[in-house]
């Protein structure tokens, strides 16, 4: 009989169905850092949304030998110490592919078209004092005929590119940042952040990535042009681009990530928001079908290293 344990299970708004009834299941809201080891203590499997499995937790777990990541990214489970130590990884690939590039279109018909400002208006007198039957304020910029910057191109950026070419947009897709030389089909990192109307951000987080948007990128970027981040947080340097926000050197964001989630209390974003930030709390991925697909799937993982053919398995 195994004992699974679920870190962070409040993560999903549905149940995910035991492999086996015979098993163990132990299924946790919330884990926090200090009690992970306790929480995994007698468990052969982890079930981890985002709680973090790194070395110095693991190497006092030897009875763990699976961690099923309940999500695409897997940047929370140290990957090289599970592979030398022989604990199997699998992950839940492109389940949310079209609900998060929905998302992203729908930023950009939001950010582009000022919906945030025209809805404030409309709820305010400025409309009921008009002497016309409209209120022009901020300048509203089509979406047909615009540049959209891909920085990253899995599954989800694959899905946003096909979503707005169908709108029309003309989409350039970026070579790696530092490549001097573009692959056929790619466009160098520079001349992406200077020339899209759009950039939208659907890389993994790494060492090469981490900052990837700073000031240097943010002062290359047009003063009409707007930032979309639903990949992680720590893809943007958040103090840079508070400033680029409210000097409006840009002209605006989309931000589904922080850099720490969830935020304190008193983060910037949260407290003051720009008015040219939308903010989500990480739901880009959670329409009603991807969180169905991605329950479905966990159950999936962890039955299939029950029966010793680990699916999705990426260490």
């Amino acid at each position: 009989m195994s004992h699974i344990v679920f870190l962070d299970s409040a993560t999903l708004p549905v149940p995910v169905s035991r492999p086996r009834p015979s098993d163990r299941w132990t299924e946790r809201l919330s884990t926090r850092e200090h009690e992970l080891v306790d929480a995994l203590a007698d468990a052969d499997i982890a079930i981890t949304n985002k709680v973090p499995l790194r070395s110095d937790a693991l190497r006092q777990l030897p009875k763990l030998k699976y961690i099923c990541v309940a999500a695409s990214g897997y940047d929370s489970v140290d990957i090289a110490y599970c592979r030398e130590h022989d604990i199997q990884v699998s992950n839940v690939p492109a389940y949310a592919a079209s609900s998060v590039a929905e998302h992203v279109i729908a930023c950009i018909f939001m950010l582009r078209r000022q919906m945030l400002s025209y809805n404030q208006l409309a709820a305010s007198s400025a409309w009921t004092s008009s002497p016309v039957f409209c209120v022009h304020g901020a300048p509203i910029r089509d979406i047909r005929g615009a540049t959209l910057g891909l920085i990253g191109l899995g599954a989800i950026g694959k899905e946003v590119l096909r979503m707005a070419t169908a709108l029309g947009m003309r989409v350039l897709v970026s070579e790696r940042k530092g490549n001097t030389e573009a692959r056929p089909g790619y466009t160098l990192f520079d001349t992406v952040i200077a020339n899209s109307d759009v950039i939208s951000l659907h890389c993994p987080l790494s060492a090469d990535t981490n900052g990837l948007i700073g000031e240097r990128e943010l002062s290359m970027m047009r003063p009409t042009a707007v930032l979309i981040n639903t990949a992680r947080g720590a893809l943007v340097d958040e103090r840079a681009l508070e400033a680029a926000l409210f000097r409006q050197s840009i002209a605006g964001a989309a931000l589904d990530v922080l850099q720490l989630e969830p935020p304190h209390e008193q983060h910037r974003f949260v407290t003051g928001q720009p008015d040219n930030l939308l903010l989500t709390p990480h739901v880009a991925w959670a329409s009603t079908s991807a969180v169905e697909t991605l329950a479905r799937a966990v159950s999936a993982n962890v039955q299939s290293f029950l029966e010793q053919r680990t699916l999705n398995r990426v260490a």
